[in-house]
């Protein structure tokens, strides 16, 4: 056996950080089974369909910001990071692209993804005023000239009250919902922006043939928040950001949804996201669906991916790296 020249250093380190490495509590979801698996057991699991595509890693970029002077570089490096690790992506909301394409170049990242998930975004409100005026192909043209698989549907109703030049939705989400499934020949997603959804809410989405449902639920980025940090006096809505389900609740109702609805649930997976901090509650939540499911994160992105693209690419890298040790050595001790 070689001699091993970092032995000695190693070895100072860990004594001068062993009583600075001490965990108090252990993460109660699971099974550790260190002598069950290798390194690279967990490789192979991580590969699955979703949405009819290949993808590498069960992650979603989530839909964050579109329409800045920043969209073009965070669009640009979370598409490269997609295609190089297989992930999918939705987009930032699309709406200034309705009008004008001033900011195309900003969207336009199916060269940079090739053929990873990659879906455009547009706001309830929008499509109500779409739907009123019976301008059905500015969608249709919208996803044309963007080469995206689709279109995902953000339902918005704090965010839009909240908002200085919110607007008003006039008519129920679900109903425009099913309309735009009538009108729009490509896969939908319905998603929340940061609040979640109520059982009856879940319900309802699960017997649409949607593609999927992504949560967008409570505990993570929280648009009305954010809305309100922008408007003059934010104390008076305040009340509203506390409201909503956790990505945990969400998926508890879900599997309960999957059982008592059997052949009458269409939409067939989700993208659980919302306050998924890291690869362990992702792996966590993923396996703990009875639907097929990926986890997705938005403001963890976000960090990254307004810098080098170095910087991202190594916080993905980790996250696929978690991943695989989660898929390897640990097991769910009480599924949901």
């Amino acid at each position: 056996m070689k001699e091993d020249p970092t032995a000695e250093q190693r070895k100072e380190d860990h004594i001068e950080l062993a009583l600075s490495s001490q965990v108090r509590e252990a993460d109660q979801r699971f099974y550790y089974e260190p002598i069950l698996a290798s390194h690279t057991c967990g490789q192979s699991k991580l590969p699955r369909t979703f949405l009819n595509k290949k993808m590498n890693l069960p992650l979603w970029v989530s839909s964050m910001t579109g329409g800045t002077q920043w969209a073009g570089v965070i669009n640009k490096n979370l598409a490269k990071a997609c295609n190089e690790f297989g992930m999918g992506m939705g987009l930032g909301s699309c709406r200034s692209l309705l009008y004008d394409d001033t900011h195309l170049n900003d969207f336009k990242v199916r060269s940079l993804i090739g053929d990873q998930p990659l879906y455009a975004n547009l706001g309830i409100a929008q499509l109500e005023e779409i739907s009123k005026n019976a301008k059905w192909s500015s969608v249709t043209d919208l996803i044309d000239k963007l080469e995206v698989d689709g279109l995902i549907i953000h339902v918005n109703p704090f965010q839009e009250i909240a908002q200085p030049e919110g607007d008003s939705i006039n008519r129920k989400p679900l109903e425009t919902i099913s309309e735009v499934l009538e009108k729009i020949d490509h896969p939908i997603i319905v998603k929340e922006v940061g609040q979640g959804m109520g059982y009856r809410s879940l319900e309802a989405l699960l017997k649409l043939p949607l593609a999927a449902l992504d949560f967008a639920a409570h505990g993570g980025t929280n648009f009305t928040k954010i809305e309100l940090a922008r408007s003059e006096n934010p104390e008076n809505l305040a009340p509203l950001t506390t409201v909503g389900h956790g990505a945990l609740e969400m998926l508890k109702m879900c599997n309960r949804l999957h059982e008592e609805l059997g052949d009458k649930v269409l939409c067939k997976e989700l993208i659980i996201s919302g306050g998924v901090k890291d690869f362990l509650d992702g792996y966590y939540l993923v396996e703990s669906s009875s639907l097929p499911a990926i986890y997705g994160q938005a403001g963890a992105f976000l960090r990254h991916a307004r810098g080098t693209y170095e910087d991202l690419r190594k916080y993905v890298e980790t996250q696929k790296r978690g991943l695989e040790m989660a898929y390897a050595f640990l097991n769910i001790k009480d599924p949901i």
